[in-house]
């Protein structure tokens, strides 16, 4: 009998959620968030990092940028490590830069860039320049966005990790596009990272993506959970339902999150905030008891009926 990708993530899907129900200290109580690993190297990461699309794209507004700062130091003391940008985000890099240079630079940072140019020439140019708005020394991940000029890029950025100057490559995607290229860049390139679209409502990547990533060790990030603000604000109008206790669920995004998170595919969620308030509710996502299988479906169906 043959056994599909499918079958068997589902399957250690199934064992992860029944060792997640096990007894858990409180959110309230736990003293740190959910950590995974990074399958190529087995770096411990914890699962909810920080988006930076349209949210930190404020230009020089001395106010913005200093709620952008804000964010990311409550990200920072609550246990954070992920922030995530692109050069297609407008002045976020700068700002993030900022950021960190008033947050005093903290150590713990994940650095996590990607490269977005029609050649591999103009993309090693764009690394620089990203690399000093940010004024680090070297990106921990480098990610060729949205597939442009793909094979180039991923050229280069193999050669950069082999000479030291970036730690992980990666390939990203959104919105369900090009899946069906997505999934062959994956099969035949040693990568380390892939970025992707997953929540509650868009589980496309349950069919091929996420069993793949398992299958090849690859570690995947979770891009637009609330769609935007969009699923969430839907939401906003309906009660979580009453069973959403078990799992420590207090809000919606919380619910979400809680739910991406469950699959074992998943390294890191990147939700993005301008909202300190927002960060605090996000990262408390990753404490405490997660969803099993059937209460997965649960989830997505109650979700679903709304």
């Amino acid at each position: 009998m043959t056994i599909s990708r499918r079958t068997l993530v589902q399957a250690a899907a199934a064992a992860a959620a029944a060792a997640a129900i096990l007894p858990a200290p409180a959110i309230g109580q736990a003293t740190a968030p959910m950590m995974r690993p990074i399958p190529s190297s087995g770096e411990q990461i914890p699962a909810i990092g920080l988006g930076t699309w349209i949210t930190f794209n404020v230009g020089d507004d001395p106010a913005l940028r200093d709620e952008c700062a804000d964010v990311m130091g409550v990200f920072f003391e609550a246990g954070g490590r992920m922030i995530d940008s692109s050069p297609m985000y407008g002045s976020s890099q700068p700002v993030i830069g900022y950021g960190l240079d008033r947050l005093g630079r903290p150590e713990t940072l994940f650095a996590a860039e990607k490269v977005w140019a029609s050649s591999s020439a103009d993309g090693a140019a764009q690394l620089e320049r990203s690399r000093s708005f940010w004024g680090v020394q070297r990106f921990d991940l480098v990610q060729v966005h949205n597939l442009v000029a793909w094979e180039a890029h991923l050229q280069t950025l193999f050669e950069m990790k082999a000479a030291g100057q970036i730690r992980y490559v990666g390939i990203t995607t959104s919105e369900g596009r090009r899946h069906d290229l997505f999934e062959k860049i994956m099969g035949s390139h040693p990568l380390d990272f892939v970025q992707l679209t997953y929540n509650i409502v868009d589980r496309e990547a349950e069919e091929q993506l996420l069993p793949l990533a398992a299958e090849r060790g690859i570690a995947v990030i979770v891009n637009r959970p609330f769609r935007q603000g969009a699923l969430t604000r839907q939401l906003d109008g309906h009660q979580l339902p009453e069973w959403a206790k078990e799992i420590g669920t207090t809000t919606w995004a919380q619910f979400i999150l809680k739910f991406i998170l469950s699959h074992p595919a998943i390294t890191v969620a990147i939700p993005a905030t301008t909202r300190v308030n927002h960060v605090r509710e996000n990262v408390a996502a990753a404490y405490g008891v997660f969803p099993d299988a059937a209460m997965r479906e649960q989830m997505a169906a109650y979700v679903r009926d709304l």
